[in-house]
């Protein structure tokens, strides 16, 4: 099973999603905000990072998928650039704008609007995951 890193500012999403992926035999790994996990991305090398937009500013989790799929080859998170991102976030609930995946604006393999049912997460999640194993 995966090691898969959860960044979410809210613990109840938090813990959801970790006893889903839990329950399916994957490893978890969680962190509040994008410092931290930047820090836990440098420190444990998730193989699938599950990512909010809207933490400490309503566009982080952008900036941060950004930063980890910066081309330049001398980036600080340039060991990092192929790890995929699913990005699970209430954003279009809260915002008239809607968002997918975008290799040059929002550089994530998947979009998904919480709330989410924890069977279609898996799913998700495996769907991810298959597709960077091929």
């Amino acid at each position: 099973m995966a090691k898969i890193l959860v960044i979410d500012d809210d613990p109840d999403i938090v813990l959801s999603v970790r006893l889903t992926l839990e329950a399916a035999g994957h490893t978890v790994a969680e962190a509040f905000n994008g410092t931290s996990g930047m820090e836990a991305i440098k420190a444990d090398r998730p193989e699938l990072i599950i990512l909010d937009v809207m933490m400490d500013t309503n566009t982080e989790g952008f900036h941060m998928a950004m930063k980890l799929r910066n081309p330049d080859p001398s980036s600080a998170y340039a060991a990092y650039r192929d790890i995929p991102i699913l990005m699970l976030t209430a954003v279009h609930s809260t915002t008239p704008l809607r968002f997918e995946p975008d290799i040059d604006y929002l550089p994530v393999e998947l979009f998904v609007d919480k709330p989410i049912d924890p069977d279609d997460l898996l799913n998700k999640v495996e769907w991810v995951l298959s597709r960077e194993a091929v």
